[in-house]
């Protein structure tokens, strides 16, 4: 028996652990590499028919800090540990005509292995609700399992795409129905975290048809400036934008979401994403309600594993069996959710006296 495999939105996973679409996700080669080491499942480097190009320069940077100078930097320091990423990276930039045959033959090589593809259009007009329908198509076509709608990318200058739309509740409708008609496969819808909107979002996702909704993507945010250079840590003739922090340091506000989601949507499915490095990050999504767990920056940041995390599946899933084995439970299930009922409101915490407070609390 494999107690590491799950039932999500209506797929058989071989494990919950899936490389996020980003780098790791990038290329056949990548995949396949993936998925010997272990991975149950890939979501696909965002697919688009815009043509794309990159800044010239790094995309992605590693930031760290130290207990001895604990101060967030890329810059290589001795005994640090990681702290986040950022990154600019734009989506794929391998054209639809390309990612096609390569997505057959991974399915192809590995036909239990779950390939989501993660896909990208605008909105507003009919002729961006076909280019939807035409990617949808085209992914599931080829042996797709199932299709993320990238709705958070955090650096989209054109403000009908990416996290631009993402608080557009009917958007999101739109294009729901627009996938939905063109394919009869789970939707992942997956939403940006920068925004109040968040839980009536992910409802109206859900309402559409939305299968799951994945979160967090990264937060937006900008390089740190080294004060002795005033340059910027990553930038391209000393200009930069705004870009995506991820990996350890957004792990806490992706759990809030991901709690505030499953509290609202309790029998919804919920993909989780945001710093997971090893199986207690993981165990903590687990324990807010999340199915699966979708990981990128410390796949990336693994030393010769070409950035797809070989050792870090062998590490998740085996500490994650310890761990069951210790508390002595047959499947993920036995502990999905134990935490969110006891996430509570501000005035449901007891107070010193032993009173619980009612009203609204104004302390800073």
């Amino acid at each position: 028996m494999n107690r590491l495999a799950t039932t999500f939105t209506g797929l058989e996973f071989e494990n919950p652990f899936v490389l996020a679409s980003a780098p790791p996700t990038e290329s056949k080669r990548k995949i396949l590499k993936a998925f010997e080491a272990g991975w149950g499942g890939v979501v696909t480097k965002t697919i688009g028919l815009h043509p794309v190009e990159n800044v010239a320069g790094p995309k992605t940077i590693f930031q760290r800090t130290s207990e001895e100078k604990p101060y967030v930097s890329r810059n290589k320091r001795p005994d640090t540990v990681s702290h986040s990423s950022w990154n600019w990276e734009l989506i794929s930039d391998q054209p639809l005509e390309l990612w096609l045959p390569d997505l057959e033959d991974i399915k192809t090589t590995y036909p239990t292995r779950r390939v989501i593809a993660s896909i990208m259009a605008g909105a507003g007009n009919d002729e961006e609700m076909e280019n939807w329908k035409k990617l949808a198509r085209a992914v599931v076509g080829v042996g797709c399992d199932a299709i993320e709608l990238n709705m958070s990318c955090p650096h989209m200058d054109r403000k009908d795409m990416g996290a631009n739309i993402a608080n557009d509740e009917t958007i999101i409708r739109e294009i729901m129905a627009a996938v939905k008609v063109a394919v009869d496969v789970p939707i992942w819808v997956k939403l940006t975290p920068a925004t109040s909107t968040l839980v009536d979002a992910a409802g109206a996702a859900y309402e559409a048809g939305a299968a799951s909704i994945s979160l967090c993507n990264t937060f937006p945010s900008l390089p740190l400036m080294d004060p002795e250079t005033l340059k910027f840590e990553v930038e391209v003739d000393g200009l930069v934008t705004s870009g995506g922090l991820g990996g350890l340091a957004i792990l806490h506000q992706a759990l809030q979401r991901v709690c505030d989601i499953s509290q609202a949507y309790p029998d919804q499915a919920i993909s989780g994403i945001g710093g997971i490095r090893g199986w207690r990050e993981a165990f903590n999504f687990i324990a807010m309600g999340a199915g699966n767990l979708q990981v990128c920056t410390a796949a990336m940041e693994e030393k010769g594993s070409g950035g797809v995390g070989v050792k870090l599946i062998q590490e998740l899933k085996d500490d994650m069996l310890d761990y069951m084995d210790r508390k002595g439970y047959a499947s993920l299930e036995e502990f999905r959710a134990c935490a969110r009922h006891r996430i509570v409101q501000h005035a449901q915490v007891r107070r010193k006296s032993g009173s619980y407070n009612g009203g609204y609390l104004a302390a800073e």
